[in-house]
């Protein structure tokens, strides 16, 4: 049932059935004692504990925040009465179309309420028939009311309470909760800005990058030398691909290659570094003891998903996808490169130039995989390949020993 904010905005702790705890004490406590705190999800937890203090009988929070994130929209903070961690889910992408969100009180209060407020006792009247109603009447809870987190620039998210005390929440204690909610949006924006800076910085250079961009490294020419695997993979007739094939297709085709190859790199702790038109650079940091042996394990996963990606792209009617993996190992100067105004985390350096001329050769040795003799040395793979010999590369004195996976 949905009631008007001026229902509630009237009213003051204290105006009528004054709460009995130090209500109080957590104004101050977010706005002064808070700032220490990292993450949203523990400063709910400890909000929600405090309300209990306070009187307010709380057994049931969530947070509904909006994402900015490839995969997901959004994501729920759950807070149950005498959990110490919050649950954390997140919502994919066309989660608004389901018959779960169109009939809630999420939609609603989505669809223009101020305020979604139901009594969940028999004989406050009629409910909504919304199935989360059901649901907290079966886990004991007895009233519920949900508000809009309003941020700044007309950014808005959700706040849930549900209380389990007989006849609810009284309305002292809906006023106080509805005067909280502008203190905990400060809060929670302060939180969630630095968890999207993270997520989209994580989303665009990877998640090793990010973490040294937000440590301070965001001076152009900032940067450390650090021993690498090296991976460059290119994909094959790309420019005829492009040319030829509607632009919806070529985006699929190259976002199926992508997940092919990039998601074993990740997995194997591999970083991608950029994505470059149809190719990437990834490297995989030799501080790791198994850094090559991931690299190699990440090649074998990729063209196992190029194999079952092109059994796809048959039945669609289309030719099999080529591609070529340069792989070598050396020293790389990992950081800051660019203008003034405009930098790109990467790495260069003479080991990055071999692993690029290396998968420039699979097109000629018609070999879908090379890798230099230091990177077979390193890894102690040489059992596993075949020895193709000697081999020149564009602007190298002398010609390396080039093995083929």
């Amino acid at each position: 049932m949905q009631i008007p904010s001026s229902a509630t905005s009237g009213l003051r702790p204290g105006s009528a059935d004054p709460l009995p705890g130090d209500s109080s004490g957590i104004f101050e406590w977010l706005m002064t004692e808070t700032r220490d705190e990292r993450f949203i999800d523990n400063i709910f937890v400890e909000m929600c504990d405090k309300l209990i203090e306070a009187g307010v009988p709380v057994s049931r929070g969530t947070l509904h925040f909006r994402i900015l994130h490839p995969q997901w929209l959004g994501a729920r903070i759950l807070w149950l009465k005498g959990m110490k961690e919050a649950e954390i889910r997140t919502f994919g992408y066309g989660v608004e179309d389901t018959a779960q969100y169109q009939n809630s009180p999420i939609n609603e209060l989505n669809s223009g309420a101020t305020v979604v407020r139901q009594h969940l006792e028999p004989g406050f009247g009629d409910a909504t028939p919304y199935p989360l109603y059901d649901e907290l009447r079966a886990e004991g809870h007895t009233d519920y009311v949900a508000w809009h987190l309003k941020h700044t620039l007309g950014k808005r998210h959700i706040i849930t309470f549900a209380s389990d005390r007989s006849g609810g929440f009284s309305d002292a204690e809906i006023a106080f909760l509805a005067d909280l909610l502008p203190a905990f949006a400060l809060v929670s924006e302060i939180r969630l800005k630095n968890r999207l800076a993270r997520t989209l910085l994580e989303t665009y250079v990877g998640p090793h990058a990010s973490e040294q961009i937000l440590a301070g490294a965001t001076t152009r020419g900032s940067g450390v030398t650090v021993g690498a695997a090296i991976l460059i993979c290119d994909l094959r007739d790309f420019t005829a691909i492009s040319d030829m094939w509607p632009r919806d297709d070529v985006i699929e085709l190259l976002n199926g290659y992508f997940d092919a190859m990039a998601e074993p790199i990740e997995r194997h702790g591999g970083e991608i570094l950029k994505f470059m038109g149809d190719g990437l650079l990834a490297i995989f940091p030799l501080s790791n003891p198994s850094a090559c042996h991931d690299l190699l394990s990440a090649i074998r996963e990729g063209q196992a998903a190029m194999t079952a990606l092109n059994e796809e792209n048959l039945k669609k009617g289309h030719e099999p996808l080529g591609y070529g993996i340069g792989v070598h190992v050396g020293d790389v100067m990992y950081g800051n490169i660019g203008s003034r105004s405009r930098l790109d985390f990467t790495v260069i350096g003479p080991a990055v130039n071999i692993a690029s001329r290396l998968e420039t050769l699979t097109k000629e040795l018609k070999r879908p995989v090379l890798l230099s003799r230091a990177f077979v040395e390193t890894a102690g793979c040489q059992a596993q390949l075949e020895d193709l010999g000697l081999h020149a590369l564009r602007g190298l004195g002398e010609p390396i020993k080039v093995f083929a996976f």
